[in-house]
């Protein structure tokens, strides 16, 4: 059996044409054609597979929750575990650099591999067995709600009466196709804390949920 046969049996869906797959499984590192533009698509799929998903769901749930709820289960995060839990790292094709500094396990790597791979899914058959791989390796979308970390730490913020914050990006690395930005928080003027993510929305997460974490601690301690 080949890799892309094992791959497709893990998936659970057979490609009419591998090259989508393959193209899908391209780290940027590689040049040439790679899953860039995949990764743009399956980011438009998964959100509409999951936005449908709650919508059948949680008929109760208002709006915001539901959008909580979408940011949730499409996070960074999630979808490196998705792409772990079906062993994507060990297929992905990248330059020796790029595997040698830990690229089959990078996160961020992974999450925009495992888009390319539902868009992919999707091009190749339609949305029936995109939905499919996302109940798979996602959830059903059954899960309570949680809030995402700005609005956790706004919410928290706002319970104990204090002004809101400020996010200011001070830091940017990498090369073009993999940036990373870095984050501050910033409460009255001051820097609390700091998060960074491939993009300014996922390094603005990460940093309020470091700021929502020391605070509750330090309130634990006072």
């Amino acid at each position: 059996m080949t890799e892309l046969a094992r791959l497709e049996k893990t998936l659970g869906y057979a490609f009419k044409n591998p090259q989508f797959l393959l193209t899908a499984l391209t780290h940027p590192s590689m040049g040439g054609e790679h899953n860039q533009r995949l990764e743009f698509l399956g980011d438009a799929v998964l959100e509409m597979c999951v936005s449908e998903k709650i919508y059948h769901a949680h008929p109760e749930m208002k709006e915001g929750a539901m959008t909580r709820l979408r940011q949730k289960l499409v996070r960074e995060g999630k979808l490196a575990d998705a792409a772990r839990k079906m062993g994507l790292g060990q297929y992905l094709l990248m330059d020796r650099g790029c595997e040698a500094g830990g690229g089959r396990e990078n996160p961020s790597v992974l999450c925009d591999a495992f888009e390319a791979v539902l868009a992919a899914v999707y091009l190749d058959g339609g949305m029936a067995p995109a939905e499919k791989m996302v109940t798979r390796f996602i959830g059903d979308c059954t899960e309570k709600d949680e809030m995402d970390a700005k609005s956790a730490l706004q919410e928290y913020l706002q319970g104990k009466k204090r002004p809101l914050p400020e996010y200011q990006v001070v830091g940017e690395a990498g090369l073009p196709h993999e940036r990373v930005f870095t984050v501050s928080v910033v409460l009255c003027g001051q820097e609390i804390a700091r998060g960074s993510g491939t993009s300014k929305k996922r390094a603005e997460q990460n940093a309020a949920m470091a700021a929502l974490q020391m605070i509750k601690h330090l309130g634990e301690k006072a």
